[in-house]
């Protein structure tokens, strides 16, 4: 796997968009200039994260989800070489 993360990531098990090769290096996130901890999904050439939206639930029990734009770095928190 190349030191870069993938352009579109997701840790729910169920998106296609989920990798779980790269979630297990750990990703670090910073949307507008400032680290995020609690990031669900991003894509960076987009430039949005989605965030749990407080205690709320979507009809199938799953966390309703709210979307924020703006420019977002991605990074591996380990590297490759171990």
């Amino acid at each position: 796997m190349s030191d870069t993360p993938p352009d579109r990531l997701s840790i729910h098990p169920f998106s296609e968009h989920h990798a779980p090769e790269a979630l297990e290096r750990g990703i670090g996130i910073k949307f507008k200039g400032e680290v995020k901890t609690n990031v669900e999904e991003y894509c960076i050439s987009e430039g949005w994260i989605k965030v749990q939206a407080g205690k709320a639930l979507d009809r199938k029990g799953r966390p309703l989800m709210i979307t924020l734009k703006g420019p977002v770095e991605a990074w591996f928190e380990d590297s490759s070489e171990s």
